[in-house]
């Protein structure tokens, strides 16, 4: 039989991080936002209370908590500011990559340090040309004896330069294609990589997102995740995988514009009675339930095959496609409901819209999504 229920274990995984939000993200959201900085601190707090790499397996020292459980946590913290999320879970998206091509020692090697105090990870894929076009790099690796060397620029790599480990794609042919594609991890101290921040970002300005510049930059061949050519395979399953905390995000900014919605609508009056009692705003408030809900269920429903080592790219790709677009939806319409006050930052609904444009982007935009949804249909 299908349970929607979640185990008591679950529950208390979303009420530690429903406490934590409340406690330490949803009061400075504002202020980091217009300062456009990352706030370290929330860092640390979600290490100590294990809201932070949460993929990390047991053998690796992490917790090694599933994806429904990253789903639920996340939907959580979303609700609180989509941008600190981001620094989160663009952490876990930096470790999958190791955990889809790397050896359970090599995923000892590059994960137990993360669990050893706040550390953060990233994802180097995109480039400045390249974006949807993922196999067309122009970062190369070339082997010289024991080491790799890698040059090039990568372009909006969220935690970028402050994240203890890259995993950096690259290519040893440019001609080659995705068949020369390798993934190599780099430490934060590599001699030749910088990183230059990306400033007046439209939303989720809590996040560092940073181009990487590598100039020469050497890492040991044991660096190499999985084998020559496996690098662009390595980073699709990844992000079949990470698109789902993506949705959960997206659903947790739409909780949000619901509850700041009716929150505002009781209060309001017009025409000598409270907003809520006119079908117009009814309907926007009906609509965004709907969509919250269906969103929530695709995005366990994709988590549950990934859990069950079962196929799961279109109902990934469905998940962050459908609820991002719902969030943006929903983020628009809580403006509205708001008026005036709902474009001004006064009330946190011109935020939401703004963070949640982002999850219609990044991790692969949406029309990559229907891409993806639409070639495994058709196979």
């Amino acid at each position: 039989m299908i349970d929607f229920s979640l185990t008591d274990e679950q529950k208390q995984l979303q009420q530690l991080a429903r406490d934590f939000t409340r406690r330490e993200i949803t009061p400075i959201a504002t202020e980091y936002d217009q300062k456009e900085e990352l706030p370290w601190q929330v860092v640390e707090k979600a290490f100590e209370l294990g809201l932070l790499n949460l993929g990390i397996p047991e053998h690796a020292g992490g917790l090694g908590l599933g994806m429904i459980d990253e789903a639920i946590i996340g939907e959580e913290l979303a609700y609180g500011c989509m941008g600190i999320y981001t620094v989160l879970m663009a952490s876990d998206l930096g470790i999958t990559p190791i955990l889809v091509g790397g050896t359970e020692e090599q995923q000892k090697r590059f994960l137990t340090p993360l669990t050893e105090k706040p550390s953060l990870a990233a994802f180097a894929l995109s480039e400045p040309n390249n974006g949807s076009d993922a196999a067309a790099m122009n970062t190369t690796a070339v082997q010289d004896g024991d080491e790799w060397v890698i040059n090039g620029t990568k372009m909006w790599i969220s935690n970028g330069g402050i994240a203890e480990i890259t995993v950096v794609f690259a290519t040893t042919d440019k001609a080659g294609g995705h068949r020369a594609t390798v993934a190599l991890v780099v430490p934060k101290d590599a001699p030749g990589m910088s990183y230059n921040k990306i400033k007046h970002k439209m939303g989720q300005r809590a996040s560092l997102t940073a181009e990487l510049v590598f100039d020469n930059v050497r890492v040991p061949k044991e660096s190499q995740l999985g084998g020559l050519g496996d690098g662009f395979k390595i980073a699709m399953k990844t992000l079949d995988k990470t698109r789902i905390p993506v949705a959960a995000g997206s659903v947790g900014i739409a909780r949000r514009a619901l509850d700041e919605s009716v929150k505002y609508a009781k209060e309001r009056e017009a025409f000598g009675k409270p907003i809520t009692t006119y079908q117009a705003i009814q309907f926007k408030l009906a609509e965004m339930l709907m969509g919250i809900e269906t969103g929530r269920l695709m995005t366990w429903k994709a988590a549950w095959l990934v859990d069950a080592n079962k196929p799961h790219a279109t109902e990934a790709a469905i998940a962050k496609a459908y609820c991002s677009e719902m969030a943006f939806s929903a983020a628009a319409e809580a403006i509205q409901v708001h008026g005036g006050y709902g474009y001004v930052g006064e009330y946190p609904v011109e935020k939401l819209l703004r963070d949640v444009k982002l999850n219609m982007i990044y991790e692969g935009t949406n029309e990559i999504q229907r891409v993806v949804i639409a070639r495994n249909l058709l196979k």
